[in-house]
């Protein structure tokens, strides 16, 4: 990327840049675009090689719930606990 180049993006982008600038980032962006174009040859070569869905089937790999216990045994004592309470609810500040 070269310098004139630069200067034309400062211009649409309205960013008032000195010569200085416009020089080093002509060498910056020329870096970074180059780096752009390896990764895009790399990715493209490597789409060759990624290995196909075929290959992992879907499995669970969630667990089992084992050991639940009663229903309601907490509830009391989650609710003692909380600030406010309104019968069998943790009564909250309404937010809008």
């Amino acid at each position: 990327m070269d310098k004139e180049t630069i200067d034309k993006l400062a211009k649409l982008a309205r960013i008032d840049i000195s010569e200085n600038e416009a020089e080093s980032l002509a060498g910056e962006l020329g870096n970074i675009l180059g780096y752009v174009s390896d990764l895009k040859v790399a990715m493209s070569n490597k789409q060759e090689t990624i290995t196909k869905k075929e290959d992992f089937p879907n499995r669970n790999v969630m667990r089992e719930d084992d050991g639940a216990h009663e229903s309601g045994l907490y509830t009391e004592d989650l609710l003692n606990s909380a600030p406010d309470r309104d019968g069998n609810y943790i009564r909250v500040k309404k937010i809008l």
